[in-house]
């Protein structure tokens, strides 16, 4: 497609406004969206679930009315001619339609078919797309044996069948691991490069906005903010800086957050990562209590720094009520060094294909310890055997001071778990699922009043109990489900993707909530795709294709790729190297 000389605006957004009835509630998923997009670029909506993004790309693909306002998508009105917005766009929603059962081509084949592509043009057509996703040689795998970053590149080639003006899509990178994530920004690179296609890209990971050229910050039908990714991050210039002290990094973060001036404060390897409303760190004699051998250092700006430092602008003018801070339950007498968790030469096998291979670590009482990989690495079946719901083909495994393969019930009495999809009972309140979940772990009469009340409290609950569980805001379900899973005070707790989705204040409680547990004893095993988080981590392991490839503190592992070109590399550049130099190792055997 040669390049447009058109420079007006491949989207204008105008006063744009949608409404949803929910039960009694009215909610507003968009609030007055004013916004421009420009020709072959990248325009990034950036939110957490719920933000309004997902109602805004079907509002623009023609397949949603607004209630007011006006959308012109490509010089058209598409409240007066949605199909022919439709027919100059591609739209990849966030549960693309693969068939699971067909094969690579034959999906490919059925959205030709449906997009009414000429048989003449298909050829090179196909060509072009599976070289570009790397599919070429899996045209004859089925669907749904794919990984995940490779069903999502299938999803974006089956949309690209019909070459398009108009890129929308939704999410495309969710649940994908970082690898998978690079390498589908490379196909939006080639795409608005190469191709000059306009592409609106929205997405949770606030790391990718700075790969757009604009971005709209959306928040609960809003928009906070819109322009280029830098000058949102130069707006935080000089406002961040590195502490260090001997306290300990989540005791220090503790401290920290409560700081006076302080906007953010996260953990970031050994050191915790803050950011102030003044130009000049905390005056460590001023704090209260006095950190002992407090010290700081400037960091650089992030775009994530900007967007918290309006959401907090925002919670403020809303004033919520403050997260509890007794977030555990009262700590026992325990010994850190104590090893809760025993794997030794855990293997899992489906048949001929092996899942997990040789697999083996100890994980300490009070410790959080991820597991991180590629979609397709293992974790999710290492996962479900350490819950006892999946039986290992070969090894040990010891959980809790239990043999796993001959006393799996008593062990999963001492587990809390927290699924990465909301799991619990959408249909019943949350008053109900709280008493539902406590009499399932064996509380009745005062203990379970009490620990139902306790979750109430602790989780601000309370203005929310006769809400049905399916209608509460994500940030709400995610307190809920954490909750139900802590309210047998379980001796360790196991996390599967526990913050996808939600906004960067909610993940920040969440973690305030995990550190505080593991301080008093209860051992935390996670699974995540945000690599910031693996920061949080005592140690972790990184997986491929079943097998562990390295493991250790997260300092440690990213201490292993620095090089003089990467003198500072983050958690997701050494799960990158990482993985990379394991494909190269296993290519060049």
């Amino acid at each position: 497609m040669p390049p447009r000389s058109d420079t007006t605006p491949a989207l204008r957004l105008d006063d744009v406004r949608r409404s949803f009835r929910t039960g009694e509630r009215i909610v507003t998923a968009l609030d007055g969206i004013t916004a421009t997009a420009a020709r072959g670029a990248v325009t990034g909506l950036i939110g957490p679930d719920g933000a309004g993004k997902t109602t805004l790309m079907r509002v623009i693909a023609g397949v949603l009315r607004a209630d007011s306002g006006r959308t012109d998508v490509l010089g058209i009105d598409v409240a007066r001619d949605p199909l022919g917005v439709q027919a100059r766009l591609g739209y990849m929603p966030q549960r693309f339609g693969l068939y699971e059962d067909l094969s690579v081509q034959e999906n490919l084949d059925l959205y030709a078919d449906l997009q009414g592509v000429p048989m003449a043009e298909r050829k090179e057509r196909y060509g072009e797309l599976l070289h570009m996703t790397g599919l070429g040689p899996f045209t004859a795998r089925m669907a749904g044996r794919l990984s995940g970053g490779m069903k999502q590149k299938l999803g974006l080639a089956c949309t690209l069948v019909h070459p398009p003006e108009l890129l929308l899509l939704d999410e495309p990178t969710v649940g994908v691991d970082p690898v998978s994530r690079r390498e589908l920004w490379e196909i939006i690179d080639h795409l608005t490069r190469n191709a000059h296609v306009t592409v609106l890209f929205s997405t949770a990971y606030l790391d990718e906005a700075e790969r757009c050229d604009v971005v709209l910050l959306l928040h609960e039908g809003r928009l906070l903010g819109s322009g280029p990714p830098a000058t949102f991050t130069a707006e935080m210039t000089g406002h961040c800086f590195f502490a260090t002290a001997s306290l300990g990094r989540r005791r220090l973060q503790t401290q920290l957050a409560r700081a006076p001036g302080m906007i953010d404060a996260v953990i970031q390897g050994s050191r915790v990562r803050v950011v102030t409303s003044a130009t000049e760190p905390p005056n460590p004699e001023q704090m209260n209590p006095r950190v002992p051998d407090l010290a700081f250092t400037p960091a650089l700006p992030r775009f994530e720094d900007s967007f918290v430092a309006r959401l907090r602008e925002r919670a403020a003018e809303t004033a919520p009520a403050a997260a509890a801070e007794a977030l555990a339950p009262p700590p026992a007498a325990w010994t850190p060094a104590q090893d809760v968790i025993a794997v030794q030469h855990l293997a899992r096998r489906f048949g001929a294909f092996v899942a997990v291979n040789d697999v083996s670590f100890t994980v300490a009482r009070g410790e959080i310890f991820g597991l991180l990989g590629a979609n397709g690495a293992g974790k999710s079946t290492t996962f479900r055997m350490l819950c006892g719901l999946l039986p290992p083909s070969e090894g040990t495994l010891q959980v809790a001071g239990f043999d796993l393969r001959k006393a799996a019930a008593p062990a999963r009495g001492r587990i809390g778990y927290m699924a990465q999809r909301f799991s619990l009972y959408g249909d019943l309140s949350v008053r109900q699922n709280l008493n539902f979940f406590s009499s399932a772990y064996r509380l009745f009469g005062a203990r379970q009043r009490e620990r139902i009340a306790w979750a109430e409290k602790e989780f601000g609950l309370g203005p929310m109990l006769d809400a049905t569980a399916r209608d509460l805001p994500l940030g709400f379900k995610q307190r809920l489900a954490l909750a139900c899973a802590l309210m047998h005070e379980p001796e360790i707790l196991f996390l599967d993707e526990p913050t996808s989705g939600v906004d960067p204040l909610a993940r920040r409680e969440f973690w305030r909530r995990i550190n505080a547990l593991a301080e008093v004893g209860v051992t935390v095993l996670v699974t995540t795709h945000f690599m910031e988080e693996a920061e949080y981590c005592d140690r972790l392991v990184i997986m491929a294709q079943g097998s562990v490839l390295a493991t250790g503190e997260p300092e440690a592992i990213k201490a292993s790729v620095r090089t003089a070109e990467r003198p500072d590399p983050t958690m997701e550049d050494a799960f990158i190297a990482v993985i990379e130099a394991a494909a190269a190792l296993a290519e060049a055997a």
